[in-house]
């Protein structure tokens, strides 16, 4: 006797599958989240630590924070466009781009969540031992709190008032690490010809976490360099590209030659 599953109970397990990996994103995105309480109340560290990227920055040359911020500042519309994107877009595209990962592209989806999970719990290991106050906190980078002034922000008025957040974590950007990679998940699934315009996501989300001044250049330098590493450590899928399986061509038919009658053709 032989079993079969009907499409209802297919239908039924890819739910519960579905489900199960959304409880493991965000059971890890949880983990996440407490380890980096674990580092607040170190407020001096974090000061004493925004002034040495502050002066590295400024050694390096890298533009100023402000040169974006006053740019945003050009309009109240335009300043409160970037923190909502701030605030809204970082996690909820994170997870509709493994939703559909997982629904539409299996093996890109295994790689892609190990990858973020590498570049997650690495950048946990700096929030620990790298406490960091953002470029809003500090005096000698005269910039403002957009999402204080203009709104909407994600955290509290004082870091000590803050019970969901740890804001002395601005090193690195994971807004930024999280929006790079889903640029280059997407590049890597797809093979439509427009799909390097995903990288404008991460070049929007560098232009807002400066601009906002919750973070600093450095944050996103030492993001991109994290995924980097994230990458080298973490095996590509074992499938096709689907842009080489369209660029090669379709074997051809052999020709059956004409037929012959006594040698003659």
């Amino acid at each position: 006797m032989t079993s079969h599953t009907t499409p209802a109970g297919a239908g039924a397990v890819q739910r519960r599958r579905l489900m199960r990996e959304l409880l493991l994103v965000a059971g890890l995105f949880a983990v996440y989240k407490a380890g980096r309480l674990l580092a607040t109340g170190r407020t001096d560290e974090a000061f004493r630590n925004a002034a040495r990227v502050w002066d590295a920055e400024r050694t390096l040359h890298l533009p100023g924070e402000g040169l974006v911020q006053r740019l945003l500042l050009h309009g109240d519309a335009l300043v409160h466009t970037a923190n909502t994107y701030y605030a809204a877009v970082h996690f909820p595209a994170t997870v509709l781009f493994l939703v559909w990962l997982y629904l539409r592209r299996p093996a890109h989806y295994l790689w892609t969540r190990r990858v973020l999970a590498v570049l997650t719990g690495a950048a946990l290991a700096i929030h620990l031992s790298f406490p960091l106050a953002p470029p809003r906190m500090l005096a000698a980078a005269h910039l403002i709190d957009t999402g204080q002034v203009y709104g909407p922000t994600v955290y509290g008025a004082s870091p000590a008032a803050d019970s969901m957040a740890n804001q002395f974590a601005a090193m690195p950007s994971l807004h930024f690490g999280w929006a790079l990679m889903l640029a280059l998940g997407v590049i890597a699934a797809t093979s439509s010809r427009w799909r390097f315009l995903w990288l404008l996501h991460p070049l929007v989300t560098l232009i807002v976490v400066v601009g906002t001044a919750n973070h600093y250049w450095l944050d996103a330098v030492v993001a991109a360099l994290l995924l980097g590493a994230a990458l080298l450590l973490v095996p590509r899928p074992a499938v096709r590209s689907l842009v080489a399986a369209r660029s090669v061509p379709a074997p051809r038919r052999a020709v059956p030659e004409p037929a012959t009658v006594g040698g003659v053709r």
